[in-house]
């Protein structure tokens, strides 16, 4: 329900970073602008909220950004923030500032801070799903999965490139510490052999076998992707050298270059849709909604609902791509 009239708001980018959240910001601040409202930025997320690094942003101060990967206003791990006492500073803090209104960019657990905001608060929240994980109920994309699906394919494209001349096997691990969506995407578009998620439990003799039917159909090398979650590619690579004789097998461990670069255009069209809906939603006096991805639209959905649905992975797409990788 509606709460307030807005003339000032804030954004903040706790948690962790995904390419396009600048990209965001920058469209959060010139559609406040266009519409004449104040704009502050909050430093270090949730952090920078409780320790008052609040500052007032302009046209210059989002100048340039539109391709940079990270976030301008930077992110802090923020544990105390499930402490009230801790959130009541912040709410203080907001309100010296005139703050009516918040958007949040974010994963599931900036979405869960913000519901809590929006309750214990007068202001009207909402919340710009940003994660590499895609791991968000409701929405179809979150900002920055496609730039890290692309940073990864470009790596293992470049991967595949030696262990063909080398004649290996290569597991290459990606992110993904609960869900596999995100290696599920960069096995299938990568041609990935194998890929290993947590949602599946994997079967380490029929990976040995596949790969010992595809030598003999004459394959010379394969790539495996492994979701950090399931499995560490070192453990992985242990267990799978004592069943496949004569072939060497090699580690890539893709780690935290998923999460830079510059987002692509895909991220950034993301990005500039859902930061300016963010704000018309606020001025419209809409309150706890997170901006959801919808083919082609951004459609608002209440925040209780996108809580109470765990996105899981879509299985159908690992047997395609095993389809596709005989």
């Amino acid at each position: 329900m509606p709460k307030n009239k807005i003339d000032t708001i804030a954004v903040l980018t706790p948690g962790g970073d995904a390419p396009g959240m600048n990209t965001a910001i920058r469209a959060v601040v010139r559609t406040a602008i266009y519409h004449n409202l104040r704009i502050f930025g909050i430093q270090k997320g949730w952090y920078g909220l409780t320790t008052g690094q609040i500052e007032e942003l302009n046209l210059k101060s989002v100048g340039g950004i539109i391709n940079k990967g990270g976030t301008i206003l930077h992110t802090h791990r923020c544990p105390e923030f499930k402490d009230s006492r801790v959130r009541q500073t912040g709410y203080k803090n907001l309100a010296e500032h005139g703050i009516d209104g918040l958007v949040v960019i974010g994963g599931d657990g900036s979405l869960a801070a913000a519901n809590v905001v929006a309750k214990e608060t007068e202001l009207n929240v909402v919340h710009i799903p940003a994660s590499i994980d895609n791991d968000i109920s409701l929405t179809d994309y979150t900002i920055g999965f496609d730039t890290a699906v692309n940073t990864a394919l470009d790596a293992i494209d470049k991967i595949r490139d030696t262990a063909t001349s080398h004649e290996r096997v290569f597991v290459v691990e990606v992110m993904g510490r609960k869900h596999g969506i995100l290696a599920l995407e960069i096995g299938l578009v990568s041609g990935a052999e194998s890929i290993i998620i947590p949602e599946v439990k994997f079967n380490i003799a029929k990976t040995a076998e596949k790969i010992k039917e595809g030598r003999e159909r004459g394959k010379s090398s394969f790539i495996i992707v492994v979701a950090e979650g399931a499995i560490s590619a070192i453990e992985f690579a242990k267990k799978l050298k004592g069943r496949i004789k004569n072939m060497d097998i090699r580690i890539s461990v893709l780690g935290h270059v998923q999460r830079g670069g510059s987002p692509t255009a895909i991220s950034r069209e993301l990005a500039c849709k859902m930061g300016a809906n963010a704000v018309e939603a606020l001025i419209e006096g809409k309150n706890c909604l997170m901006m959801a991805a919808r083919s082609e639209n951004i459609c608002p959905v209440p925040f209780k609902d996108v809580l109470k649905h765990k996105k899981t992975a879509d299985l159908s797409q690992l047997k395609l791509a095993e389809m596709l990788a005989i």
